[in-house]
């Protein structure tokens, strides 16, 4: 989930309260509060509210929060004289893009700030890292109309962000950080996305990189935005982006995109109608506000409310890209009706609780882990074959019989339920390169095998010198505070390093591995050093029970 800077100075500001009422008032809209410094606070929020990516949006949330500006804020699109052409050359490659104008702003070091971090949050919230949309801003003054959306070869070359020399396509893909990062997303592909003037000039090469012509600096007042990709999520993007800058102060014009056999104008500003029956909130919080206080709770998440007799007709704002369906409407009643204010009462069920066995192993365990020095990690029970397996060297089971898939996913990097923990370890330790070294984490936790939870315990040690040795030891540890005989025999497991590998024995059947990570795994997940792991399936040796 993205964490959001906040500095206090223009939170205050916007907000129009001290750091205090914030700080109290900020997590019941829906987040955690990393860390209190003294000139700012990072806020954790989840990826449904990409509208809270920005201290703009954050701002306008507390504002209505704390009513200070309860209700629907309508916002302006002036019809603008702006085109971009589609060519049809592109429509196989990169099919989708909206635009819009916003002039007038005063581009200080905040804004800018704000516009560059909320930009790459939603790159990788609703870009899902750029492959499904992908932003450019742009100085407007720099920029010939009508634009044209099309498909290029690599020799096509224009001068790149950063960079003080002509490149082509081909070149930034290879040379550029930026097309280093993101060439992944066009491999395989022999024509290009790329946005160009009326001059013939290059202004974007989505989702890559934009053109140094149209560099933003403090000396910019009027920005283009564009935003391209494959379907709704860009018109999103690019709503958020709007209503960001409007409340800064920016005048929002309309572009007018010509598709080959269509004209749209974006951005649409418009709010969305939905109804909610009063049957369908009562029965869902459990209790029944009165029309009045469910009126005051919508205003206050920022919604238009009209109470009818049997149902509430609210206007959905622009910017509230996760409000799909009555349901979440209801759960932001909840939320301005205040978490606080709803009263807990005992379930109705006869007996009383206990831990279950499972549990208790979980605890012991982790207890053990942490007095061997490992940091606990909690990672998604959700994954994908690439990285349960692929990644991983190991031959891909059976489907339905060895693992489970999931019928609908909503990306491709959780499509099934993890047999192994050890891969998502992985995973976490090459998203926290960045950290000193030497790195301990573990995890105990469910995974589903032949359609059945196991519990298990994984654990991975890496720095410049780990080895099989040191994560041998720790294996024996771990099995005498578990109070288990045990024996290592070789393995034939592919992710780890030949004649660095062992299987771990308990009363003559195999319960886990251990050893040092193969290197060609650790390229695959972008781990430049050793890596040695091991993982112990605790429900083959303990009764742990039946999870539910």
């Amino acid at each position: 989930m993205p964490v959001v800077t906040l500095h206090w100075d223009e939170l205050e500001r916007l907000v129009g309260v001290d750091r205090n009422t914030i700080l109290e008032k900020l997590p019941m809209l829906g987040c955690d509060i990393e860390r209190v410094e003294e000139d700012h606070i990072d806020v954790e929020f989840f990826p449904n509210r990409p509208d809270l990516y920005s201290v703009e949006g954050v701002a306008r949330a507390l504002r209505g929060f704390l009513d200070i500006e309860r209700g629907y804020k309508h916002y302006e699109v002036k019809k603008g004289d702006w085109k971009i052409f589609v060519d049809d050359s592109v429509l196989e490659v990169r099919p989708r893009i909206a635009g819009c104008v916003v002039r007038g702003l005063e581009m200080s070091d905040e804004v800018i700030r704000s516009l560059m971090e909320v930009q790459e949050d939603l790159h990788w919230t609703i870009g899902r890292n750029r492959r499904k949309m992908a932003i450019g801003v742009h100085d407007l003054s720099k920029i010939e109309f009508p634009l044209t959306y099309k498909a290029v070869d690599s020799t096509f070359s224009f001068v790149p962000l950063d960079f003080d020399r002509v490149m082509t396509v081909e070149e930034i893909l290879r040379e550029h950080p930026k097309g280093r990062q993101f060439a992944f997303i066009l491999e395989g592909k022999d024509r290009y996305p790329m946005i160009v003037d009326a001059k013939g000039d290059a202004i974007s090469f989505p989702p890559i990189i934009n053109s140094e012509k149209t560099r933003v600096t403090e000396e910019t007042r009027d920005l283009f935005i564009d935003v391209t990709g494959f379907d709704e999520n860009v018109d999103k993007a690019l709503n958020i982006l709007a209503t960001m800058l409007a409340d800064r102060g920016g005048r929002v014009e309309s572009v007018e995109v010509v598709y080959p056999d269509r004209t749209e104008v974006t951005p649409n500003l418009s709010p969305k109608k939905m109804r909610v029956s009063k049957s369908e909130i009562y029965g869902l919080l459990g209790f029944k506000p009165s029309d009045d206080e469910i009126k005051i709770s919508l205003e206050r998440m920022r919604f238009g409310v009209e109470v009818k007799e049997d149902y509430i007709e609210v206007l959905v704002p622009p910017y509230r890209a996760d409000i799909m369906h009555e349901w979440d409407i209801i759960e932001d009643i909840a939320i301005g009706y205040g978490y606080d204010r709803i009263k807990p009462e005992y379930p109705k069920t006869v007996g009383i609780g206990s831990t279950h066995p499972w549990n208790d192993l979980r605890d012991v365990v982790k207890e053990i882990m942490v007095g061997l020095g490992f940091l606990e990690v909690i990672t998604f029970t959700l994954t994908s074959e690439k990285v349960q397996y692929d990644y991983m060297r190991r031959r891909r089971p059976e489907p339905w019989k060895h693992y489970v898939p999931l019928m609908h996913p909503l990306t491709e990097e959780h499509t099934i339920v993890r047999t192994d923990i050890l891969p998502k370890l992985l995973e976490v330790l090459s998203q926290n390169k960045h950290h000193p070294m030497p790195q301990r984490i573990f995890e105990v936790g469910d995974v589903v095998v032949e359609m059945k939870n196991r519990l298990r315990l994984a654990a991975c040690i890496t720095h410049s010198k780990a080895n099989f040795a040191e994560i041998r030891s720790v294996v024996q540890a771990v099995m005498r505070e578990l109070d288990l005989e045990w024996e290592a025999e070789e393995s034939e497991d592919p992710a780890f390093m030949e004649g660095r590998r062992a299987d771990i024995i308990v009363n003559g059947r195999k319960i886990g591995v251990f050893g040092e990570i193969h290197p060609e795994v650790l390229e695959k997940f972008e781990l430049v050093n050793p890596v040695a792991g091991f993982e112990l399936d605790l429900t083959d040796v303990f009764d742990c029970g039946e999870l539910i």
